[in-house]
Parts: structure tokens; C-alpha cells; sequence
């Protein structure tokens, strides 16, 4: 019984990809230690725990709800046709109880971090949510993902009971446009595909050498927003270590893509992005206790 609870909890733990947050979870941590160097509300186990279950429920969700969505598209394509759902491992029932539950969840931890995290989670739902339809009409839709990530540190900053200022909306663009243009990268996989099957993806509208270049200029972007986000908050040299680490990160993983090279694909996108958030974030939280 147990043993089967555990596989369970494993297969949907892979459903929904629960080792990639990672990419949003430091981005977020960064912004509460930001937070800390504002008037704030006091930073409590409890809050820090709502918070984190905040962040991890709106991810189950969004990504439990493109499982559901994309079934028949994921079928189709060789690169997703193993995943849980076409297989029949997991429902798709049991994706969209999944979505519904960790929605609830969700707006319940949001509720009880505050009036206006709870006012703003149903529409960071409808961001989060809206996500898996896009593609079906724009090829922005990389920038949606980006957007839907950059709600984690909006959300902790707002949690954290700081005002709204441009330097949190400086991180927000910083790592919008971070996802958006790894994802861009991640995408050139399926540029056939897409274009195949009437998708729309950067690659499918502006082909490989296309793709690479945006990529390209959203991290250039990434790399303007976190400079100007550090100098809006008076940073110190801890914090742009940390940005300058994110620069060098970036050309690696643009190094090693190349102009298509799908074969380091994989290491580009996760090994490289999960380095780069952990990174940020350590040198974030070690400027800001410097300062203290």
C-alpha cells in the first residue's frame, strides 16, 4: 500500500514536472530577500510556508492543466508521446482533478497570506491557467510562460507586504523575458511539428536562425531589467556578481545551442537555468543580509 502510494506520488510529481520549479522557486526567494530591505510584513515560518505553497500549487496547476489540454497534441508528437496522460499512466480525468484542486489550494494560501494576494490570485490563475490555449494563436505564447513564472516574485513581493515599485517590476520583465527565451530555445524541437500540425511558436513563424536571434535580444532584455532593478534598489556588489554570473550563464547556454544544436538541448535548459536561478538567488540573499 505504501509502495503504491509512493509510485503514485511519483508519477504525478513527473506529470507535472515538480523538479522545475527550480526555474521560478529561487526567482522568488529573491524577491522576499529584496522585500526584507523594505517595510514589510514579518517573515514567519507560517508565511514563508503559505508562500511556498502558494508558488507550488499555481505551478501544479498550470502544468497539470497543459497535460490535460494538450493530450491529443502531446499524443502525436514523438517528443511528448511518452508522457504521462497519452500513455494512460495518468487520466485525464485525474490531470483536470489535479488542476482543480491545486487552483483551490492555491487561492486558499493566497487568501491567507493577505486582502490583496488573495484579491490578485484569481487572476494570476486566469494567467497561469490561459497559458496552455496559446499557442493555438499566437506565437507570443513563449511570453506568456515567461509571464506566468514572473508572477512568483510579484506575488512573494506583494506577500511580503512591500509596496509596488518599478525595481520589482524591473525582476518581473527580468524574468519574463529570462523563460521567454529559454523556452524560445526549447521550442526549436517541435519547429516542425508546429508548423505541421498549424501551432504557432517563434521557431514556426521565424524558423531556427529566427528563434536564436529573439532569444537572443529577450536575454539581453533579462540581463538591462536585473541591472536596473539593482540599481533602483541601491544594490551592492553581491547583487551584480549575481547578474553578472546570469550574463555569463546565458552566453554559455546560447554557446552551447549554437544555431540549432538540439543535441545539448537538454543540458542548455535545465542544467544551465536551474544553475542561474540558485545562483541569482544566493548572491541576492547574501547582498541583502550584507546590508542589514
Amino acid at each position: 500500500m505504501i509502495a503504491e502510494s509512493i509510485a503514485r506520488a511519483r508519477t504525478f510529481s513527473s506529470l507535472v514536472k515538480l523538479s522545475h520549479t527550480v526555474f521560478a522557486l529561487p526567482f522568488a526567494a529573491a524577491a522576499v530577500a529584496l522585500a526584507t530591505l523594505r517595510p514589510h510584513a514579518a517573515l514567519t515560518t507560517g508565511r514563508a510556508l503559505l508562500m511556498l505553497a502558494a508558488m507550488v500549487t499555481a505551478r501544479t496547476a498550470a502544468m497539470a492543466y497543459n497535460r490535460y489540454l494538450d493530450r491529443d497534441i502531446d499524443a502525436e508528437n514523438p517528443r511528448t508521446r511518452d508522457r504521462e496522460v497519452p500513455r494512460g499512466i495518468v487520466s485525464p480525468t485525474a490531470a483536470l482533478a489535479l488542476t482543480i484542486g491545486s487552483s483551490a489550494a492555491f487561492v486558499a494560501s493566497a487568501i491567507a497570506l493577505g486582502r490583496w494576494p488573495g484579491l490578485l490570485s484569481v487572476p494570476v490563475l486566469v494567467v497561469l491557467l490561459g497559458y496552455s490555449w496559446t499557442k493555438r494563436f499566437t506565437w507570443a505564447s513563449h511570453l506568456v510562460l515567461g509571464l506566468g513564472l514572473a508572477l512568483a516574485p510579484g506575488g512573494a513581493w506583494i506577500a511580503m507586504g512591500a509596496d509596488p515599485e518599478p525595481a520589482i517590476y524591473a525582476l518581473m520583465i527580468a524574468v519574463m523575458t529570462w523563460v521567454g527565451g529559454f523556452d524560445v530555445l526549447y521550442s526549436l524541437q517541435d519547429e516542425s511539428f508546429d508548423r505541421e500540425r498549424g501551432l504557432r511558436s517563434i521557431p514556426a513563424r521565424f524558423g531556427t536562425l529566427g528563434a536564436v536571434v529573439i532569444s537572443g535580444l529577450l536575454h539581453v532584455v533579462t540581463l538591462a531589467a536585473l541591472v536596473l532593478c539593482g540599481l533602483w534598489l541601491g544594490r551592492g556588489a553581491a547583487f551584480f556578481a549575481g547578474t553578472a554570473l546570469v550574463g555569463l550563464l546565458l552566453v554559455y547556454e546560447h554557446a552551447l545551442v549554437g544555431r540549432g544544436n538540439l543535441a545539448k538541448i537538454d543540458r542548455a535548459f535545465f542544467d544551465i537555468n536551474g544553475y542561474l536561478s540558485c545562483a541569482f538567488f544566493v548572491l541576492t540573499a547574501l547582498d541583502a543580509w550584507l546590508s542589514s
